[in-house]
């Protein structure tokens, strides 16, 4: 059985297709089962965020779960397969690993270095968990990689990067209507991503915010920052109509600010210079919003050049090295775990040879004293244990290397283990819960 994912995201599809593809509620549980269903797939865990759609499955056969996991994808999606297929990649083993380490650390991500993603992972894992789609395979690989993202943003400075793309995005958006100085400002959205805005403008000599948000009480929190005042989503049309500059940075699905709200609020304004900075994937605000007149809206996608790595210098070039060392020595850490079996299996097949000669020792000397007895069967025992203690600690060794399975198939035949033993062990040695 191998790890397989095949998935598209920000950097192979347009955020048009992404939308469309993306898995929601209850859709989630759902095709998790049918991934589970699929003729080649055993276990199967679905990330879907703003910025990618993939499906980590544990497959028998490469071919087959890529055809398995792509029909799917275009089947939910409702995306016909030569549409799809041209925006998708697939990884296997060993990449994926590597891709995934990548995702949770946030080297992936649109704004390089997000957090956010770490806990989309992780409720990822707690819904393939919950519906019994994710095994032992893909729960040991998703506890990693949470385990992992958590330390690069514990050691290095990642974390940054939202405020560069941030500070990027206002100047850009502000240009648009003469500075930020004396602005009126609407912020929608007081998530993690609404506080780093705030942040930016505190100082910047706007004239005044307003923040809308779903949940008042956290509006309030955002705007007090900036001394402003907090709105619900239903005052959106005229908190639109009175902004110079408005920031959107919410986690909608379809947009906030429509074609339609964006026209009136325009007109409202007698046509003056507006500029629009939508931080969101999906998209907050409808991409036509930009063809209005005397509106200018700048989007994630037009803030490209601040997401190279070369722009975020020793932290991303930290966390890669992180992720690198933590990904070979899981890799390490799985090929040591597929021998084991066949080493515990050859010990037990030890084992039960002595037992049967000492059984033997004793139908065909039943007076031999207890105490002789014993100390032959002592003896026994380490002449098999040093007989086999090299083979098996080399085995262990050379499994750390790429193919070094085919040194426990090599044991296997050379001592003419029963294969469905060693299956036994390593399915008697997998835990019995999983943690998310």
């Amino acid at each position: 059985m191998s790890v397989l994912v095949v998935g598209l995201s920000h950097r192979s599809a347009p955020v048009s297709l992404l939308e469309r593809a993306s898995v929601v509620g209850d859709d989630l549980p759902g095709l998790l089962l049918l991934a589970t269903d699929a003729p080649h797939v055993g276990e199967a865990v679905v990330v879907s965020t703003c910025n990618r759609v993939e499906l980590y499955a544990v497959v028998d056969k490469f071919h087959g779960g890529v055809e398995d996991l792509t029909g799917l994808l275009a089947e939910h999606a409702g995306i016909p397969m030569d549409e799809l297929t041209p925006h998708l990649y697939v990884h296997y083993d060993e990449r994926t690993v590597q891709h995934l380490f990548s995702v949770v650390c946030g080297l992936d991500s649109m704004v390089v270095g997000e957090a956010q993603v770490l806990g989309q992972a992780r409720s990822a894992l707690r819904v393939a968990q919950e519906t019994g789609a994710a095994g032992t395979l893909l729960n040991d690989l998703f506890q990693n990689a949470l385990r992992v993202g958590k330390r690069v943003h514990a050691e290095t400075g990642i974390d940054r990067t939202g405020s560069a793309v941030v500070q990027l995005g206002l100047e850009r958006a502000a240009a648009a209507i003469g500075g930020l100085a004396g602005a009126r400002v609407l912020l929608i959205g007081a998530g993690s991503m609404g506080g780093i805005v705030a942040s930016a403008l505190v100082d910047s000599g706007i004239a005044g915010a307003t923040v809308a948000n779903r949940t008042l009480e956290r509006g309030a929190r955002i705007a007090a920052v900036l001394d402003g005042a907090p709105v619900a989503l239903d005052e959106l049309p005229a908190a639109l109509a009175a902004s110079d500059l408005v920031v959107s940075c919410t986690g909608a699905t379809g947009h906030v600010v429509s074609l339609d709200a964006a026209r009136a609020a325009q007109a409202a304004r007698g046509g003056r210079s507006w500029a629009l900075l939508d931080l969101a994937l999906p998209r907050d605000i409808d991409p036509r919003v930009a063809d209005l007149q005397s509106v200018t809206v700048v989007s994630l996608d037009d803030l490209g050049e601040l997401l190279a790595d070369a722009d975020h210098g020793a932290d991303v070039a930290a966390v890669r090295r992180i992720s690198a060392e933590e990904v070979a020595a899981y890799l390490v850490a799985q090929r040591a775990a597929r021998v084991a079996p066949t080493v515990v299996a050859l010990r037990q097949l030890a084992s039960d040879v002595v037992a049967a000669e000492l059984a033997r020792l004793d139908d065909r000397l039943p007076g031999l004293d207890p105490q002789v007895r014993e100390e032959l069967a002592q003896t026994v025992r380490r002449t098999v244990d040093k007989l086999l203690h090299a083979p098996t600690v080399r085995m262990k060794e050379l499994a750390a290397d790429e193919g070094g399975h085919a040194y426990a198939e090599a044991l296997t035949r050379l001592f003419d283990l029963d294969p469905e033993s060693v299956d036994l062990v390593a399915r008697a040695a997998r835990p019995q819960e999983v943690r998310a």
